[in-house]
């Protein structure tokens, strides 16, 4: 379940990934609004990627890892996912992280749109969701440019780095406008 956009391409992770996924894992920056914490050893790493990887031989699948890379160079620049509930209620919720010396060149904006695009044309979601730390203002703002709507708070939900933080929950369902 590859994809491409215009600049990027999304491919799905594998073992051969284990070390770039660390190393992006281990960067402080990308840390900031995680609650994963920096992995302590390439072990605590295999541990995280392990059901990710495993599931690619599921159907229906429960969730998706792309690393991201550029199609000129075919430098990876981070790594995006979907977690699809498989249910009912259709839904589908969002995450990607970019190295910071890729920040704002709009990758970010076109990694979560090509996300979105996957949940309502290839797994025919009704709703696509993300959760972000309310300090995070740089992927707040990506959520709003994709269409996504600030659909509430929830209060003290995220353990980051020993304190509480606020979540703000966005959601488009596939009948919005939008124009990708």
């Amino acid at each position: 379940m590859n994809q491409t956009t215009n600049r990027l391409f999304l491919e799905e992770i594998g073992w051969d990934d284990l070390e770039l996924v660390h190393a992006l894992h281990s960067i402080p920056e990308l840390d900031e609004y995680n609650t994963l914490g920096i992995p302590k050893d390439l072990e605590e790493t295999r541990k995280v990627i392990q059901s990710a990887i495993d599931d690619q031989q599921k159907n229906p699948r429960s969730q998706f890892c792309w690393k991201i890379g550029l199609k000129t160079t075919e430098q990876v620049i981070g790594l995006a996912g979907m977690f699809p509930s498989n249910d009912r209620f259709r839904l589908g919720e969002i995450y990607y992280k970019i190295h910071p010396g890729f920040w704002g060149k709009g990758y970010a904006t076109e990694v979560a749109k090509a996300l979105v695009s996957f949940g309502f044309e290839e797994l025919k979601l009704h709703k696509v969701e993300a959760g972000v730390s309310s300090e995070n203002v740089r992927s707040v703002r990506v959520l709003e440019k994709i269409g996504m709507t600030r659909e509430g708070l929830r209060r003290k939900i995220l353990p980051i780095r020993g304190a509480w933080k606020d979540n703000y929950h966005y959601a488009i369902v596939e009948d919005d406008p939008r124009d990708y």
